[in-house]
């Protein structure tokens, strides 16, 4: 590095590169991780309001935000695979802007995953109930956090052994349901015909909703496209974190395209868009009675049941290594800094402590404190995935200039691609600051944002004068 260049931005910030992390995830655990994480609750369950409002559209609106997710995530991979960090995108974010974006990004997304395991200890403890009459959803909520948190305590592998299988049953339910539709769409399913393009014109054509029915389901979409950022973070304790990025990152594409943009497209073929059921019962569960399968509503609730936990699970574990990464770098309580056997035990316990916190904040003010937290996180991962593409950009011509042997896995189209896909995050939130539903989370997201970072920029100006 030359003098020059040293002098013209701040001194390089501290990262989590050395840190006492443990390295327990094979490269099976990553990959299962990279399949499966992309397969959550929001698709199951949250796709039914984005049909009802899209109506056949929902399928454009899931390709136009998963053509931004996978732009999205080629950057982050770029930079990953350069610097593998816990930290992820809070550390490039500190490398590339200084420290003050890498603690505003680091703790804004710890903040969305805690909040994050709250919803879905509940939804869990809900489907739980309804197998289980008279039993309270607080046991359920206890027993789930006991179990996860219990878990990420003990040793990393036990993450990655976890959401291995959840996510081998996630794959497996959405394979399986994949094929039963396509042999169904074409007619050779036992006891149905072709379906045609019926469902796909009718009752107000391909965009029943019009333009503003296909920006709600593009907003929805974006939500259930959110998490995919994880196996970034899961990378840096893998045997080969370069590698386990690189693959990850290269299969991030054809992931969007099959599970996501598939099965919508499967589903509205089948289905009639405002079937009452697509929206009551969730999409696949609707799909599957539809096709006569016996007990569809009861197997996915089984297939929802596992796609939460596995996101309780992850969450935790995100949550845990961001603390970490965020304390390891002079950013967050000393306290919190503390590994043992390869774990960051304080992390974990606080990042579980905080979401349990907001699970009783959702039975005792669920229409007050709750719905604000709720919406303090609704945009958040729109400001990651700006604060990815900043960083990509700085990085990337520094990388070119100093280390080009690091550039193992490069961005498409750089730089053109990287500015479009910043125009459409702030697109985006042009659109959710329009709509009145999603206006306060903009607005919530905003203030939060300003927050950290003037906090974090007066521990920045703090750490200077120290210096």
């Amino acid at each position: 590095m030359s003098h020059s260049s040293t002098a013209a931005r701040p001194e390089p910030p501290r990262t989590d590169a050395g840190s006492p992390l443990g390295n327990g995830l094979k490269q099976r655990h990553l990959s299962m991780i990279a399949l499966g994480g992309v397969i959550g609750a929001g698709l199951f369950v949250g796709s039914g309001a984005g049909i009802a409002a899209a109506g056949p559209s929902i399928v454009l609106a899931y390709a136009a935000s998963g053509l931004l997710v996978m732009f999205v995530m080629r950057m982050l991979g770029e930079m990953s695979a350069a610097n593998p960090a816990s930290g992820s995108f809070s550390v490039h974010a500190e490398r590339a802007i200084g420290p003050w974006a890498g603690f505003t990004v680091g703790w804004m997304f710890w903040a969305l995953l805690c909040v994050g395991v709250a919803i879905e200890a509940i939804g869990a403890a809900h489907i739980m109930t309804g197998w289980f009459p008279g039993t309270p959803s607080w046991m359920w909520v206890l027993v789930f956090m006991a179990l996860f948190c219990g878990s990420n305590l003990a040793a990393v592998s036990n993450f990655g052994e976890f959401e291995f299988w959840f996510a081998a049953l996630k794959i497996g339910a959405i394979a399986l349901f994949l094929g039963l539709g396509v042999l169904a769409v074409l007619g050779l399913l036992p006891g149905t015909d072709a379906a045609g393009t019926a469902n796909l014109l009718h009752g107000g054509g391909f965009l029943p909703g019009g333009v503003d029915g296909l920006l709600v389901g593009l907003l929805a979409s974006v939500v259930a496209y959110g998490g995919l950022e994880t196996v970034t973070i899961a990378a840096a304790e893998s045997e080969d974190p370069v590698k386990g990025v690189a693959t990850a990152v290269r299969t991030t594409m054809w992931r969007i395209a099959v599970v996501y943009v598939g099965s919508m497209l499967v589903i509205v073929t089948l289905l009639p868009w405002n079937d009452p059921e697509v929206r009551e019962d969730g999409p696949y569960a609707a799909t599957l009675d539809h096709l006569g399968i016996p007990a569809a509503g009861d197997i996915m609730n089984v297939v929802i049941l596992i796609a939460l936990l596995s996101a309780m699970n992850a969450n935790i574990y995100g949550s845990s290594r961001m603390a970490h990464s965020l304390v390891s770098r002079g950013q967050g309580p000393r306290a919190l800094g503390r590994v043992a056997g390869g774990v960051p035990r304080r992390a974990v316990l606080a990042s579980s402590g905080f979401g349990f916190a907001t699970v009783l904040l959702s039975y005792w003010y669920p229409d007050t404190l709750f719905a604000w937290l709720l919406n303090m996180v609704g945009g958040v991962i729109l400001v990651v995935w700006g604060f990815i593409a900043v960083s990509q950009s700085v990085l990337r011509r520094r990388l070119e200039r100093e280390a080009p042997e690091k550039l193992v896995v490069r961005m498409w189209g750089f730089p053109y691609l990287t500015w479009v896909a910043l125009a459409g995050v702030a697109g985006v939130l042009v659109l959710m600051a329009r709509g009145e539903d999603t206006r306060v989370q903009v607005i919530f997201t905003g203030g939060l944002a300003v927050a950290l970072a003037v906090t974090g920029y007066a521990l920045q100006r703090r750490a200077a004068v120290a210096r």
